[in-house]
């Protein structure tokens, strides 16, 4: 191809003075009245040529052929109904379309679920199919997709037009739970307000009517029907049951013909607290170690504490007038009668019967208990005696029945093998530091009450590998009877000390039924897709877990030991949503991601998002239902979209393989010629 081009001699703006001075004296030449104006003019002309330095380029081209771009949208919500197949015919004709045009390639980018639920990265797609490829080459774009994109805000700057094929049909319908509002966290056995709405989009055929059913389960456990109003939202209010994680899953039933059940079910994960945990201290006879109990009891800030002791037995007879004593009598009824329910935690230290509390006082704490309270006693030499709290109503509830001997002699406290693997007691042996001869390294006791273990489980021992901890459960209550009053000894730095305040915790947690600390327990949770699965039991071994998905596969994940008493493992979950876990007869439930992921938010085709991008480019949306569009090229501006067509802009590229330039000016031939106009033009007006 030829073309004229301009090398000039000198800067453009010197030359553009120069040829306004050509025309001032030119035109002066004229008003003048000067005979050989018009060849000073020509003269000039010549000279202003001459520093132009134009030169006749040819450039040997090699033209490119247009590239027109094709995003197939493969999301989750393009594999429901029949738009997987719809997608394959479009594609197999585009190609054949685009084939049949000439001089025309089609690059396919096929787009997946954006990681991390992300949902459909539709002109992130684009935007980057565009980066590969020369902008000045760029013909057109088709997105193949059900137009439920989630980053409209990254189209890109399209050079050419913007199509549309839009899968689904024009009667698809479907049903969606949506929850609306759920906190994170929630106070154990108080109300928390939830709020969901079943919604339905498209075409809704009349006889869904304005009900539909909802079901909630708690746990996995048995789900509860209720009928509710579709596209209203409800307030339900949830009470836990539980600390830690409650996994409350809503569902309502698919209807022939709705897109999609996946999105007929969500997931609350609701971890349970407790407000505030309330003690109830019962002292007897005065000793070192009570104030060791009261002073960490209330150096939890969580811990509401009521301490009742005997300051004055009955038995003690020194003449003080009743009138002239300070004490204030104790509202014994209204604790341990009226009030007992409120309380979390019953602890009896070194306490007896002394005629305070009768009998029947001692049966509604039994009653308590069985009715899942909770009874805490460290025994001293009291609990062996005749007035021993084991002889009142109270006794059987206990685990372990006292012989009446004392021993009074230092020992090692140590866990058991049963202890080792128990929650409250496992690794406190190294808490205080590695083992020495087997043995943990903190300090001895100095007293245990004998105690034959009728029941429960003996996870510490003392002098002779005697009973000195048992937790039993009873009823629907926990009790742990502790043999000895010398635990204060390790608050006190005994012998280096020892980790008392972490095992009273762990009792205490444990008895308050903490999830984390229950001795048969099947617990997951994940990171991602990565679930890590806990087995805690007492037993030697376990079975594999058996994993059920949201589609209803079902997965056995062997499991391995990790520690005594604990069996893990990692297991990548194929797909988001709620699955539930089974070994034995332990139970447990977790939801990876949102039950119904962003592809499944909105499921009924539409092009409205991509509207206003598609009519910047003078693009066209087409329902791929109602039959393809044919190709054709259109002129650059022009409206690219019509019945049955859409348009690509040809671009015309090329690559210039070789470039010749030739001058077409010789510098001292237009020298010569201006210096023979400016005499002719001297000649002519001296003959005038």
């Amino acid at each position: 191809m030829d073309s004229v081009i301009f090398d000039p001699l000198v800067p453009v703006t010197v030359l553009a003075g120069l040829a306004g001075l050509a025309v001032l004296v030119t035109g002066l030449s004229l008003w003048r009245g000067l005979s050989g104006w018009w060849l000073r003019g020509l003269a000039a002309v010549v000279l202003l040529v001459a520093l132009a330095s134009p030169s006749l380029q040819d450039e040997d081209r090699t033209p490119l052929s247009d590239i027109v771009l094709l995003v197939v949208d493969e999301s989750a919500s393009q594999q429901i109904s029949d738009r997987a197949t719809q997608v394959a015919d479009a594609v197999t004709e585009i190609e054949a379309g685009v084939a049949a045009l000439g001089n025309t390639e089609l690059r396919i980018v096929r787009l997946a679920d954006g990681e991390g639920d992300r949902g459909t990265l539709l002109m992130t797609a684009l935007a980057e199919a565009m980066a590969e490829e020369p902008r000045a080459r760029l013909a057109g774009a088709i997105l193949l997709s059900d137009g439920r994109l989630h980053d409209i805000d990254a189209a890109p700057d399209l050079p050419a037009p913007l199509h549309l094929l839009l899968t689904g049909r024009d009667t698809d319908w479907d049903r969606r739970l949506v929850v609306e509002n759920a906190p994170a966290f929630a106070i154990i056995d108080e109300p928390v307000q939830l709020t969901v709405r079943i919604e339905d989009q498209g075409a809704i055929p009349r006889e869904t009517g304005g009900m539909a059913q909802l079901t909630i389960a708690v746990d996995g456990g048995a789900p509860q029907a209720f009928d509710v109003p579709v596209g209203q939202a409800l307030n339900l209010p949830i009470t836990l049951s539980h600390a830690g994680m409650n996994v409350i899953q809503f569902t309502t039933p698919a209807i022939d013909e709705e897109l999609t059940d996946r999105n007929n079910a969500a997931v609350v994960q609701i971890n349970g607290v407790r407000d505030r945990l309330r003690v109830l201290l019962v002292s007897g006879e005065p000793h070192p170690g009570e104030r060791t109990w009261r002073n960490l009891l209330k150096s939890d800030s969580s811990v509401d504490l009521v301490h009742f002791t005997i300051l004055r037995p009955p038995e003690k007879q020194d003449g003080v007038p009743v009138s002239e004593l300070s004490l204030i009598a104790f509202p014994t009824r209204e604790l341990f009668l009226e009030k007992i329910d409120e309380f979390d935690l019953i602890v009896f230290d070194r306490y007896k019967r002394r005629g305070i509390l009768p009998a029947l006082y001692f049966e509604n704490i039994r009653q308590y208990v069985e009715r899942g309270g909770a009874v805490l006693v460290a025994a001293g030499p009291d609990f062996a005696g005749a007035d021993s709290i084991y002889r009142s109503p109270l006794g059987d509830a206990f685990p372990g029945v006292p012989t009446a001997r004392v021993l009074e002699q230092g020992f090692l406290p140590e866990l058991s093998d049963l202890g080792r693997r128990h929650p409250v007691t496992a690794g406190l042996d190294t808490a205080m530091g590695p083992l020495v001869d087997g043995r943990p390294g903190w300090g001895r006791w100095m007293r245990q009450i004998e105690l034959e273990a009728i029941r429960g489980q003996t996870v510490m021992q003392g002098v002779d590998g005697k009973p000195l901890l048992i937790l039993d459960r009873y009823g629907e209550g926990r009790v742990a009877l502790l043999a000895s009053d010398q635990a204060w000894l390790w608050s006190r730095g005994f012998e280096g000390g020892g980790p008392q305040l972490e095992l009273l915790r762990r009792l205490a947690h444990w008895m308050m039924k903490e999830p984390e600390l229950d001795e048969e327990a099947l617990t997951v949770s994940a990171e991602g897709q990565v679930m890590t699965i806990l087995r805690r039991t007492l037993g030697d071994s376990v079975g594999d877990v058996e994993i059920t998905g949201p589609d209803g596969a079902v997965t056995m994940v062997p499991l391995q030991e990790i520690a005594p008493g604990r069996f893990s493992a990692d297991w990548r979950a194929p797909e988001i949503g709620l699955y539930a876990l089974r070994e034995g007869e332990q139970e447990a439930v977790i939801a990876l991601g949102p039950s119904a992921p962003k592809e499944f938010e909105q499921t009924v085709a539409s092009g409205d998002l991509l509207e206003p991008v598609i009519a910047l480019r003078r693009g066209g949306t087409m329902m791929v239902e109602d039959g393809l569009p044919t190709l054709r090229r259109v002129r650059d501006g022009r409206p690219a979209a019509g019945r049955g067509w859409i348009g690509i802009v040809p671009r015309q590229a090329y690559l210039t393989a070789d470039v010749t330039v030739t001058p077409l000016v010789s510098a001292w031939l237009f020298l010569l010629l201006a210096a023979l106009l400016t005499v002719g033009a001297w000649l002519r007006e001296g003959r005038r």
